[in-house]
């Protein structure tokens, strides 16, 4: 009896730590970089509570570079994954390729191949669309549109909610760039990831 009860209590441990090891990793852009605001009050970091509060264990780990475009986010994944083993990734990336214009293979293509990595090294990943102005015409826009679409078909992957959806429309809660969120706006940002968050998360064994 003696040691069956060590043996349950050295199990219970050796699974805590491996559950508080377990890693959520972010790779996006200035919208999950706390651009222009306290990095406490991004929705990165309102993440990590909400995942404490609702019993997920996991640790957050923001990747998240202003600027960054979707092959410079592909350039540097590699060393990012030599040393963090995600089990999901969140993939907010394509806006600033889009809002320059960038040849639609080109994004489609680093986008591709970031997905092809992260679930070879084992993550699930949840891609978050981006939207375009409409200023950038309709066919640019429809083809920068279907890559998310078309990825989501290609590998299985969750596509997630425009990150930005019920946010962009309201000047209220944009920076005076017009393109940044408030801190006011975060919660409603870290709502629209949670909707498709939540579902992977339940469908992962604690």
């Amino acid at each position: 009896m003696f040691r069956s009860v060590c043996f349950f209590l050295v199990y219970l441990v050796s699974f805590q730590l491996y559950a508080a090891e377990r890693t959520l990793l972010v790779l996006a852009d200035s919208l999950s970089a706390s651009y222009g605001i306290a990095i406490e009050d991004g929705w990165v970091s309102l993440l990590q509570q909400k995942l404490q509060a609702t019993g997920h264990v996991f640790r957050v780990e923001n990747a998240s570079i202003s600027g960054d475009t979707t092959y410079a986010a592909r350039s540097r994944l590699e060393d990012i994954l030599s040393h963090s083993q995600p089990v999901v990734t969140i993939v907010e990336l394509g806006g600033n390729d889009g809002l320059r214009g960038l040849p639609i293979a080109e994004i489609r293509k680093n986008l591709d191949e970031i997905i092809a990595l992260l679930l070879k090294k084992g993550s699930r990943v949840l891609l978050v669309p981006m939207l375009l102005p409409t200023n950038y015409g309709k066919v640019y826009i429809d083809q920068f549109s279907q890559i998310y679409t078309d990825l989501e078909k290609k590998y299985g992957v969750t596509l997630g909610k425009f990150i930005m959806d019920g946010v962009a429309t309201r000047p209220e809660l944009m920076q005076a760039d017009g393109i940044h969120p408030t801190a006011e706006a975060q919660p409603l940002l870290l709502d629209n990831i949670w909707i498709d968050l939540e579902v992977m998360l339940k469908k992962i064994s604690p």
